[in-house]
């Protein structure tokens, strides 16, 4: 139950954000660090991921999702710095920082297949709720042209890492490990 709850706290956190993004949108600022902080907070997880794991599977999941979303927040650091706009901290990005540092808080206390499967539950999650921003706040919101078309640009690459996810989390349950 636990391992659903921690799963679940980004999902109901971006859901939250995009229905309130529904009567106010974000500026290009706040956007910009939603960005950076979601790719973080997925950077941050796969680095501890690559040093618990036993499974090689798991283990290059984690690489991947540290080379994509490392590629993605300097792909949108060279982008703000480009157009001038400085990273405006806000609700959303503070709630998906501490929602990773639960995470991570969590996943420390864990080993073997209990941590792999929380992991990749958590990834699948993460994902899906990603995603859902994305499509519903994020890319519509973007007032810059270059911003959104940056958006646009990764989204593939997100829907790659959930499929990919979706397919360990298979494995997983498959496996018993």
């Amino acid at each position: 139950m636990k391992r659903t709850c921690i799963a679940l706290f980004p999902v109901l956190l971006l859901a939250g954000f995009a229905a309130y993004a529904q009567s106010t949108a974000p500026t290009d600022p706040q956007i910009a660090a939603i960005v950076v902080t979601a790719n973080q907070v997925d950077i941050d997880a796969g680095e501890l991921a690559q040093s618990k794991t036993h499974s090689k599977d798991v283990k290059a999941f984690a690489q991947r999702m540290i080379a994509d979303h490392g590629g993605v927040n300097k792909a949108a650091g060279d982008l703000v710095r480009k157009l001038g706009v400085t990273p405006e901290d806000n609700a959303t990005s503070r709630g998906l920082r501490q929602s990773g540092d639960d995470n991570l808080a969590h996943l420390k206390t864990l080993a073997g297949t209990a941590f792999d499967r929380t992991y990749i539950d958590h990834e699948v999650a993460y994902h899906e709720s990603v995603l859902d921003a994305l499509d519903k706040t994020l890319i519509p919101g973007a007032q810059s042209d270059q911003l959104k078309a940056l958006l646009v640009k990764v989204r593939p690459a997100f829907v790659a890492h959930l499929e990919h996810a979706k397919h360990l989390q298979a494995e997983l349950g498959k496996s018993g490990g």
